[in-house]
């Protein structure tokens, strides 16, 4: 079921809220019962069975490992053994309709459950770890939650009790979400599909225009997600983590990172790349090789301590979007590109400028970047990709409407580089009330919202 449908806001989504305000009045469990059973309810009876053995067999597997505490090798190994199964099971589901859309975000969230069993005490215990897992509004595409995301909200009975100004935020920014799809993302497929489809009939205004119009349909795609994710939470209540931060403005591709899926990027720094960091320093020092600053910016030592780790981090951040060559490639583009920054930062003569030139160059240069990774994320194959950033292989433009496209890609980088996101305007209108002007302007966004609705445009993390 998608967001963007009118199933999920007049059925869905409307049932779900009226129930979840009457249940609560019975206290926190009744409403996270509630919540769970609407959850499964609307992933669908498809894949209701996976999803039952998948939390029960975590829930095992994450007693066990509380269990375990003071016997480190067999905590390990049932450690390891929950998140080996995971993985199988998101892999089955890059090759087969048997496990659940969004499997990759279930995996990695309860993999991440799993590490935090570990320390002595019982982490996110009774109905806390079925709903971290399947709370619908981060179900299908993120953000990816840890229990530090919610353990204390779950656990606070505030989050339960009914607040109208909740209601109103969580809808406001649903609201948005919406528009950003149905307005920004889904029109921009007319020109996306048919330059990846056959990037060799097309002429280079043409070829950059589809590799363009796709790096905007993917942002302004995800970032409405978030928003309608994020919306959603709230007007249960849940604060969701934020996951999307003005990625395009980003000064490097370090900075990209840090502002794109950002629960993903905290996800694999902290359990794949720092560990692997710092088994590799620990490997030096068994040598007596030095581990501090000078000993990166030597080329053995950066090559060890930063390159290999960034590497295996990245290509595992590609495989885990998908099966194909094009995934991989475009993990190891990333790494590329992050080990470039990396290296400019260790060894660039000089301090950074504040120029506004300067500034201007280095978004320029980033999302150009990230536009070439974009385009091989796209791609069915690595040779379409290359033929779309070589400008196509056909003359000059088919296109009767050159010209109006690219204004239109112009307006939208007028809002991506120009405009403050949601979190920032919220943030600016502090003192947002749910006011009577206010209530007239989501309305009106929101019945634009609705007047776009159409077609089947499922989002396009969905297929992760």
């Amino acid at each position: 079921m998608s967001f963007a449908s009118y199933g999920f806001l007049f059925a869905f989504l409307p049932v779900a809220l009226a129930g979840y305000w009457l249940v609560a009045r019975w206290g926190p469990s009744a409403a996270m019962g509630w919540l769970i059973a609407c959850s499964l309810g609307f992933y669908g009876t498809d894949h209701l069975p996976f999803l039952l053995s998948s939390l029960a067999a975590n829930a095992v597997c994450g007693f066990w490992i509380w269990r375990t505490e003071d016997k480190p090798s067999v905590q390990t190994a049932i450690l390891a053994t929950g998140i080996v199964l995971n993985l199988i099971a998101m892999a089955v589901g890059r090759c087969s309709d048997a496990v659940p859309p969004g499997i990759s975000f279930i995996a990695f969230t309860q993999i991440g459950w799993l590490l935090d069993q570990r320390g002595g005490a019982p982490a996110g215990r009774g109905l806390t770890y079925p709903l971290m897992v399947v709370f619908f509004p981060h179900l299908i595409a993120g953000p990816i939650l840890r229990l530090r995301d919610v353990e204390a909200q779950f656990a606070d009975p505030a989050t339960w009790r009914f607040r109208a100004e909740n209601l109103a935020a969580g809808g406001f920014i649903l609201t948005i979400g919406l528009l950003k799809k149905t307005l920004l993302a889904n029109p921009l497929g007319v020109l996306v599909t048919p330059g990846f489809d056959d990037p060799g009939a097309l002429g280079m205004p043409d070829a950059w225009m589809a590799a363009v119009a796709w790096s905007f349909q993917l942002y302004f795609d995800f970032s409405g997600y978030s928003d309608m994710a994020i919306g959603l939470g709230r007007m249960f209540g849940v604060r969701l983590p934020e996951n999307f931060d003005s990625p395009y403005k980003a000064q490097s591709v370090i900075d990209y990172w840090q502002r794109w899926h950002m629960t993903l990027t905290y996800f694999l720094m902290s359990t794949v790349f720092n560990p692997l960091t710092l088994a590799v320093m620990r490997w030096r020092r068994a040598r007596g090789r030095g581990t501090n600053a000078a000993a990166q910016r030597r080329l053995g030592g950066f090559c060890q301590m930063l390159l290999v780790p960034l590497t295996a981090t990245m290509a595992l951040a590609g495989i885990w979007h998908g099966a194909g060559w094009n995934y991989l490639a475009f993990g190891l583009l990333h790494a590329v590109f992050l080990g470039v920054n990396h290296a400019w930062r260790l060894f660039r003569p000089g301090p950074r400028s504040d120029r506004w030139h300067a500034i201007l160059g280095r978004v320029a240069l980033t999302y150009s970047c990230v536009l070439m990774g974009a385009v091989v994320f796209r791609s069915p194959t690595l040779d379409g990709a290359w033929t779309l950033l070589a400008g196509g292989q056909g003359g000059g433009s088919a296109d009767p409407h050159l010209r109006l496209h690219a204004v239109w890609l112009l307006g939208l980088a007028a809002i991506v580089w120009g405009m403050p996101n949601t979190r920032q305007s919220m943030a600016h209108a502090r003192g947002w009330r749910p006011t009577i002007p206010w209530a007239l302007a989501a309305g009106c966004a929101a019945s634009l919202g609705l007047l776009s609705l159409g077609g089947t445009h499922e989002f396009v993390y969905f297929q992760f």
